[in-house]
């Protein structure tokens, strides 16, 4: 089994409420923005970090975190993104990939906003964890945590927080 933390769009935030949140996982996964190489550092220095880089992220970021994520874990195969879109809504870079590599979970950031929907017609879960950071137009700083196992992802928690950092 492995126990998965998921956030993006920290915008230069990994402050305690998130450091709290994502105390019991084995591992986490971030959707890129994070906002500077310290940020990206100190989750890593925290737990075990997978990532990208998002359109905000500097040289720096993106000289350690690649811009797409493909690996499998526990029987599911994972693609990760930063700008990736929703059902009906991906981004065409997004979609050749998706069609290339047919994830299990598809994940993203970018928008700022929650989602996690089931695509039937790709046959894939897609999640955006929303925003964890306090810059953009969110309300609500919001991130995910969630197990795997034998190719099954279950028990997902929403974290939600008031748009202030907690240190």
């Amino acid at each position: 089994m492995a126990y998965i933390g998921l956030l993006s769009d920290t915008h230069c935030i990994f402050d305690e409420c998130l450091r709290d949140f994502f105390a019991p996982v084995d591992e986490i996964w971030h959707a890129g923005d994070f906002g500077n190489i310290e940020t990206v550092e100190a989750i890593a220095r925290f737990k075990p970090l997978r990532g990208v880089y998002g359109n905000c992220d500097d040289k720096n970021i993106r000289l350690c975190q690649p811009p797409v994520q493909w690996f499998t874990i526990e029987g599911m195969k994972i693609l990760m993104m930063h700008i990736g879109g929703y059902p009906g809504r991906y981004d065409y870079k997004a979609l050749q990939l998706i069609h290339a590599h047919r994830p299990d979970i598809f994940i993203c950031g970018h928008s700022h906003i929650l989602k996690v929907i089931n695509d039937k017609s790709l046959n894939m879960l897609t999640i955006n964890p929303g925003a964890a950071g306090i810059q953009g137009f969110h309300n609500v700083r919001t991130a995910l945590r969630f197990k795997i196992e034998e190719g099954t992802i279950k028990d997902m928690e929403v974290g939600e927080w008031e748009r202030k950092i907690n240190y």
